[in-house]
């Protein structure tokens, strides 16, 4: 079992940064983030491979709607995943949900189904 605890949401004015943070319990094979907007589905944002064992040539992966603004990232020492977001714009109000898992399996790294473990959540919201 892995436990997931994010940190780092807040309000900013359209423009703006955060940066999410997202520590795990254990050691994991993969990890993402995902937003979910009121009324909307959840959605997969960015995700990394985070084991040594990944041998495949993308580590990570980003959805369009965020590349080129969020940057994905993960410290193995601290078992903490991060999330840089530049460039907020209203659009990206959403609570945020770290996700994790620690096998590997024939899903998208940003399909919601491909994760066992998942934090509480964590609120963004973008004023304009």
């Amino acid at each position: 079992q892995v436990q997931l605890v994010e940190s780092g949401g807040g309000s900013v004015q359209a423009g703006g940064s955060l940066m999410l943070s997202c520590v795990a319990s254990y050691r994991t094979y993969v990890m993402a983030w995902f937003r979910q907007a009121p009324g909307k589905e959840r959605e997969g944002l960015a995700a990394i491979y985070t084991s040594t064992l990944y041998s495949g040539t993308a580590n990570t992966n980003y959805a369009d709607s965020v590349k080129g603004r969020f940057t994905i990232s993960h410290d193995s020492a601290k078992r903490t995943l991060y999330l840089q977001m530049n460039s907020l714009i209203p659009e990206d109000t959403a609570i945020y949900y770290c996700a994790a898992d620690q096998q590997t399996r024939r899903l998208s790294p940003l399909d919601q189904d491909r994760f066992q473990y998942w934090g509480q959540g964590t609120q963004v919201t973008v004023s304009s």
